[in-house]
């Protein structure tokens, strides 16, 4: 029995949609009891519980007879408790082994102890890894849908422009398909216990080349404009976005900034068997939401 949390986020959902495209059945948990209504209906092979990854007391039917779990949650600033409290329900409840899906920057050349969304990851990977517990660490680098307009770091649709503060630095997006492919592989996969995993896109890309390939699959033209980290503070200030949010985007900017090189890991694609997804086959795929 596998069981996957943090599904109706944006990368849990479309690792959870792959798990149904194979047919693979899965458990999952949900916090939201009308949102475990919703994905019990929408497909037979999902098993829905309702619990919360901070409370042990409401994990113990979800992890009911659970072999291996599939650990993702919302990177908020709760993550670390979050993770290491559903570390020990796992224990308590005799899950064998965690894979934890994480967020160390993969590819790019950064301190990633300078960036507190590394820094909670890293913590929790050592609480994991010395839990007892068989672990296994996946680290993608940026997710390529966060260029989608929806996507806090996104292109802006009405003036078709990435706005960004980091230069000229290169970077390595993945396709969160890809990765989860990966991690349907993976969580069937033998011998991969207390193994980590990097992956990160085929390609090393500036923001220029980018929008030079969001103009060519979309046939819009698409430019990228460099602001200051104080400037796009201020954009996302306009967005709505609270303060903390804000300052964890903007250390995530100052790291990027600083990294002007990105290195290539398609490794754990060869791996598992997953073709690695270019940028330009991703735009084409997405055109119509990024000229929506």
């Amino acid at each position: 029995m596998f069981l996957l949390t943090g599904v109706t986020g944006a990368a849990g959902s479309i690792v959870l949609r792959e798990f149904v495209k194979q047919q693979v059945p899965v458990r999952v948990l949900v916090r939201d009891p009308a949102k475990a209504v919703q994905l019990a209906a929408a497909e037979p092979t999902i098993e829905v519980v309702v619990g919360d990854m901070l409370h042990a007391d409401t994990l113990g039917p979800a992890m009911e007879g659970v072999d291996r779990a599939l650990m993702i949650s919302s990177p908020r600033d709760r993550m670390v408790e979050t993770q290491c409290r559903f570390i020990d329900a796992a224990k308590q409840f005799g899950v064998r082994h965690i894979v934890k899906f994480g967020g160390k920057e993969s590819g790019t050349t950064f301190d990633l102890t300078a960036f507190r969304g590394t820094r909670w990851h890293l913590e929790i990977e050592a609480y994991l890894e010395a839990s007892g517990l068989e672990w296994t660490h996946l680290h993608p680098s940026q997710f390529m849908q966060m260029y989608l307009p929806e996507a806090l770091t996104g292109v802006d649709s009405a003036r078709h422009a990435l706005v960004m503060p980091i230069g000229a630095s290169r970077l390595a997006p993945v396709d969160i398909q890809d990765i989860a492919e990966v991690c349907v592989a993976m969580m069937r996969a033998e011998g991969i216990e207390g193994q980590a995993f990097d992956m990160t896109g085929p390609e090393a890309l500036t923001s220029t080349e980018i929008v030079e390939q969001l103009s060519a699959a979309t046939g819009t033209t698409f430019t990228y404009e460099l602001v200051t980290r104080r400037r796009k503070r201020e954009l996302h200030a306009e967005q709505g976005l609270p303060g903390p949010v804000i300052d964890l985007l903007d250390e995530l900017y100052a790291g990027r900034a600083g990294s002007p090189e990105a290195h290539i890991d398609v490794s754990t694609h060869e791996r598992f068997g997953v073709t690695p997804t270019t940028f330009a086959e991703f735009a084409r795929r997405n055109a119509p939401a990024f000229t929506a």
